[in-house]
Formats: structure tokens, C-alpha cells, sequence
């Protein structure tokens, strides 16, 4: 679900920016009322538990793979502004640091995940949680109906953007420039995995741990219940609130080595040498509704790929020879970008609040 540098046309990318750039500006002003010190730990802890989540790959039919995104916790605890902000941090680290995503298509990924994800997440959980009780197994069945609904509609807006490339931009004899796809292979290919497999996996994860904080910790369910609160009664990103998050992170990233086991690529996730090669060919084709791809990369594509380098590329450090120990590695560098991004920005906050600043 990471569209990679060269998929998308330029405009479509600018498009897309401005998409994302909307919902972060809207959510911006809307969280500035609660962002403050105490605020940041939370969304932080939520960006990372996103950031390790997906790096989980799945098995999903035609041998390609596909994750869950972490966005409906996210958005049931954190209310939309909140997630929003933590799946666009993960998702840029991913992006910037590890080539998990393209930096012309970061404005789309964001869009598609973090801001169509959490909207989706955050309005159907709200929806069909609507006056049930904060310990009622309705909220655990909204949460995982809005989890799968949440990944299934970021994953057809991907499908989408895929699909209409070909259709939009091609040269004079009809060769696509960037994603060679059309709708009709596009969107059954990307919807199978996510229908049968990522979104059910989305639902458990949300389901679970709704379930556990009705049990652990059910003042983190009441920003978003709808219900009316004591100003006494909630107080977000208490100290034992987040030592039982930060719990449950440190023992997903000691997983993350399992998130390899899946093999191949997610569907629309391959390098434009690919294209070229004929083992790569075959498996494209056999992914796609068996409908060959170009016969050589699309030219667009082809100048777009290499427009930025990751350093560490695929989650593999050059240095480290064990796969499983790299992927983990990248996993704690990630969580450890989040933790420096937000005791950062703590600090400034704190400062901010301290010099009567920060309105």
C-alpha cells in the first residue's frame, strides 16, 4: 500500500499533497487545542506502535504481501486529528529512512492512509459505538468493523490512483508512463489481499486491544466514546497509561524479525528493474489478473525511481549480513526517530506553554 516513487505522474503526486496537506492543516487547528506536553507521548506511542505494525507483512493471495496499518487504535483513542498525525510521522519515517514508500508519493500515502484511514476509522467506530457503554462489547465489534473498513477503503484509494495512470498518462502509441495498470487489473488486485487477509488482521489487532483497555485501561476509550466525561474522570497520557502502551510497543518490536517470513513484494510495490527481468516479469503477471506487464519499464517510472535513496533501503542495513537482526535494527532506529521527534517537540511545547506563548 506504499506507492513507490514513479508510480504516480507528478500532478497526480501534487494533487495528492495537497490532499494530505489539507487534512494536515484542518487537523492541526482542531488537535491545537489539546496538543500540549502532556499530548505528544501519546500520539508518539501510537506513531510507533503504526510505524511496527506495519512492519508485519502478510501473505496475500498471488504472492504478494500486505500489512495492517495500526490507524483505528489510533483513531478510537486518539480521535482523527491525533491519528492523523501519528500515521504521518510513521509514514514518512518509513519513506525518508527506509524506501517504504516513495518522497514524491508521500502527500498520496499519507492521504490514502493516514488521513482517508483515520477519518474512515474514526466516523464508523463512532457510528456503530453510538450509546453503548465504555466496557461494551458493541465498541469492540465497531472497532473491528471500522478496522477493516478503515484499511479496505485506504487500500481501493491506492488502487485507484494505480488504476487511473495508465488512462491519464501515456505516450503517442498508448504505453502507459508510470503505473501500467489500469482499473480493471488495478483494483481486483489490490482488494483481494486487502478484503480477504490485511483488513481482517486490521480488525483483530483493534478488536484486541479495545477489548483489552475496556479491561486495563478504559480511560484511553473515553475522548472518543461520544459519552459525557467528568472533567475528573479522564486524564489522557497518564504515567501508567503510557507505561503499558510503551509495554505493548516493546514487545511488537521484539516480534518485528517475524514480519520477514512473508515472502514477495505488495502489489505494486516493484522496482522499475523489475520489468526487465524475467523471473520478476512472471510474477508481476501472475499477481495481476495474469495480464503481462510492459515489456521494458515505464520511461516515466524509469526517471522518477531513483529520485531519492533511502539509507537504509528495505529495512536492510548494508553492514548487517542476518536479516531477521537488520529488519529488527531498523525497527528499534524507527521507534527511536519517533522518541527523539517527540521529546523534541515536548520540550518545545513545555517551553512554548512556560513563556505564556502557546495559545
Amino acid at each position: 500500500m506504499h506507492i513507490p516513487d514513479g508510480y504516480l505522474s507528478p500532478s497526480t503526486c501534487a494533487v495528492l499533497y495537497g490532499g494530505a496537506g489539507v487534512g494536515w492543516y484542518a487537523e492541526l487547528r482542531r488537535v491545537k487545542r489539546t496538543l500540549s506536553a502532556r499530548m505528544v507521548p501519546l500520539i508518539a506511542v501510537f506513531a510507533a506502535f503504526s510505524f511496527l505494525v506495519m512492519m508485519f507483512n502478510l501473505p496475500l493471495p498471488g504472492g504478494t504481501t500486505g500489512h495492517a496499518l495500526g490507524v483505528t487504535i489510533a483513531a478510537i483513542v486518539l480521535g482523527p486529528s491525533g491519528a492523523i498525525m501519528a500515521l504521518s510521522i510513521a509514514i514518512a519515517i518509513q519513506s525518508l529512512f527506509f524506501g517504504d514508500g516513495g518522497i514524491t508519493a508521500l502527500g498520496a500515502n499519507c492521504f490514502n492512509m493516514a488521513v482517508a484511514g483515520s477519518l474512515v476509522a474514526y466516523f464508523v467506530y463512532r457510528l456503530l459505538a453510538v450509546g453503548a457503554t465504555i466496557t461494551s462489547r458493541r465498541r469492540v465489534v465497531a472497532a473491528a468493523i471500522a478496522g477493516y473498513l478503515a484499511v479496505n477503503v485506504s487500500a481501493l484509494m491506492a488502487a485507484i490512483e494505480f488504476g487511473i495512470q495508465p488512462i491519464l498518462f501515456h505516450d503517442a502509441t498508448g504505453a502507459p508512463l508510470y503505473a501500467p495498470y489500469s482499473l480493471r487489473i488495478a483494483v481486483p488486485a489490490m482488494m483481494i489481499g486487502h478484503l480477504a487477509i490485511a483488513g481482517i488482521a486490521e480488525a483483530l489487532i483493534t478488536a484486541g486491544l479495545v477489548g483489552y483497555l475496556q479491561v486495563a485501561d478504559s480511560a484511553l476509550l473515553q475522548s472518543t466514546s461520544g459519552l459525557t466525561v467528568e472533567p475528573r474522570a479522564w486524564k489522557p497520557a497518564s504515567s501508567g497509561s503510557l507505561r503499558r502502551l510503551w509495554t505493548t510497543v516493546a514487545l511488537l518490536l521484539l516480534l518485528t524479525p517475524l514480519g520477514i517470513l512473508a515472502a514477495g513484494k505488495a502489489w505494486g510495490e516493484w522496482a522499475a528493474a523489475d520489468f526487465s527481468r524475467t523471473d520478476r516479469r512472471a510474477h508481476i503477471a501472475s499477481s495481476s489478473l495474469n495480464q503481462p506487464p510492459p515489456v521494458a519499464p515505464p520511461s516515466g517510472m524509469q526517471r522518477l525511481a531513483g529520485i531519492w535513496t533511502a539509507p537504509i533501503p528495505a529495512y536492510a542495513p548494508p553492514v548487517v549480513k542476518s536479516a531477521s537482526f537488520g529488519y529488527l535494527l531498523s525497527a528499534m532506529f524507527g521507534v527511536g526517530l519517533v522518541l527523539a521527534l517527540s521529546l523534541t517537540l515536548q520540550k518545545l511545547l513545555t517551553r512554548r506553554s512556560a513563556s505564556g506563548t502557546l495559545q
